[in-house]
């Protein structure tokens, strides 16, 4: 899944907690975000006026990135709700980077098929 097609995935699929997403998906809009965070924070120091720009692209990406994030631990085979042991100071932060990171359990999970079985 290239860079494009991952961001326009998730933003398609703004609010969809269901089925899974492949690791290039997941990081990919990470990394979008923190692309879209530096440009606006250059932006909103250099025109202190345009400060709202960062805060009203933080609130709309909030919605995908805990669904991306959801979906990717349904491709590890673990239930979506464990992202938010995010909240434990560092070590749930540790757990979930290690989860993110691994590789997608193949075939049919009880999430859905695998979307390395889709043709992108």
């Amino acid at each position: 899944m290239s860079f494009s097609q991952a961001v326009t995935s998730v933003f398609s699929q703004y609010a969809t907690f269901s089925g899974r997403a492949r690791r290039s998906e997941y990081w990919y809009f990470t990394l979008f975000n923190i692309l879209v965070n530096i440009v606006l924070s250059i932006v909103s120091t250099a025109i202190p006026i345009l400060i709202w720009l960062d805060f009203i692209y933080a609130i709309a990406a909030i919605v995908p990135g805990l669904a991306v994030c959801c979906r990717r631990l349904h491709d590890t085979g673990k239930s979506g709700a464990l992202m938010f042991l995010a909240l434990i100071p560092v070590i749930g932060g540790l757990i979930l980077l290690i989860w993110v990171c691994q590789d997608s359990q193949p075939g049919v999970n009880q999430y859905g098929p695998s979307p390395k079985d889709q043709v992108w």
